[in-house]
């Protein structure tokens, strides 16, 4: 099921804290990675489809650092294969020894017009990550290559990224607190209620600003969504 341009658009404008509220409502609470952080306060917000690949630690007589370089390296032909508008989603296994990769690989994924890249372990070149402007997440800046600790295994198969599954075509949103994981069956379901929850909340914030008690107002009583529904209404006749 794919996502509705409309809905991939409200997805870009309300916060993983209330997706995840929503999705909690909807019976799914495991999809927020604890620890996973964006790289720069200031980079791009991130909605898009998970392209997963999942690392399994190197073992030396298995290793593919012989093919670095070449077309047949899964690690590197995961940044050419993950289609424009996919968050490359990664299952390091939280290592923090060895990077998940680098400056030039997210380069590429930003050249291709991917939506953005997550790792649980961590990336090296940070500064020159940070300076494409390219929506990046990650556990830990990791300046050691991954040689001799992650080997690429897999990719387009269901993962564990920070603890939390991630199925091929999940949709990813990223913000400043982190990144939410949407099952894709439901997210355009889960995009209309957070962007209702979020308009209401923009209600609801005016009204404590004026001093008003939050006991009532949120959660709303019914006649707290009387009075939204008549703010929303006049709003509507200013416009």
């Amino acid at each position: 099921m794919s996502l509705s341009a409309l809905n991939r658009s409200r997805l870009g404008e309300v916060s993983i804290s209330t997706l995840t509220t929503v999705l909690h409502r909807q019976g799914v609470t495991r999809v927020w990675p604890s620890g996973i952080r964006p790289l720069s306060g200031q980079q791009p917000r991130m909605v898009g489809e998970a392209y997963t690949l999942r690392f399994v630690p190197m073992r030396e007589d298995a290793s593919d650092r012989a093919t670095y370089g070449s077309a047949t390296n899964l690690h590197q032909r995961a940044f050419e294969d993950c289609p424009p508008g996919h968050v490359l989603v990664m299952d390091a296994r939280g290592e923090t020894r060895g990077c998940s990769c680098g400056d030039l690989l997210v380069g590429r994924l930003k050249a291709r017009g991917c939506a953005g890249i997550v790792t649980d372990g961590g990336f090296r070149d940070t500064l020159d990550i940070e300076a494409l402007n390219f929506p990046a997440y990650q556990r830990a800046s990791v300046p050691a290559p991954s040689f001799g600790y992650l080997q690429a295994a897999e990719v387009q198969v269901p993962i564990g990224c920070g603890d939390i599954a991630v199925y091929p075509g999940d949709i990813v949103v990223g913000d400043r607190d982190g990144i939410v994981v949407i099952p894709a069956a439901i997210a355009d379901r889960v995009a209309e209620a957070a962007w209702q929850q979020t308009r209401y909340e923009t209600f609801a914030a005016r009204q404590v600003g004026r001093g008003r008690s939050i006991i009532g107002l949120y959660p709303p009583t019914d006649a707290a969504m009387a009075e939204y529904r008549a703010w929303e209404e006049s709003r509507h006749d200013d416009a």
